[in-house]
């Protein structure tokens, strides 16, 4: 709540998980120009420099901390709402959603 919703991991589920579209384990990051200054910012979410794979992160609140760490990607443009409905799903022990979230029919890039 007040920080970011993560999803993405299709591999294990729990926010471990690690594979890329690049047919390898993990990407390099590209750059790191777009701040998290703002809410609904599209960012990948890692564990380290270079550590990119399927997981990503939604801004709920402006993260700067996160500059220079995690590279932004994208912004929700329509439907922040939602991000906000998911943002308030109840939670257990590690901020895990104690409610299974699921997007569908969101269309492609």
């Amino acid at each position: 709540k007040d920080f970011m919703i993560q999803g993405g991991d299709f591999v294990k589920g729990d926010g471990t998980g690690l594979e890329s579209i690049y047919h390898g384990v993990a990407f390099e990051d590209e750059n790191f120009k777009i701040k998290h200054d703002a809410a609904g910012l599209l960012s990948m979410a890692n564990s380290g420099p270079h550590s990119n794979g399927c997981q990503f992160f939604i801004t709920c609140a402006k993260c700067d901390f996160l500059d220079g760490k995690h590279v932004v990607f994208g912004k929700v443009l329509d439907g922040m709402l939602i991000v906000r409905k998911i943002e308030n799903v109840p939670t257990g022990p590690n901020n895990k959603p104690k409610l299974t979230v699921e997007i569908s029919q969101c269309g492609e890039m």
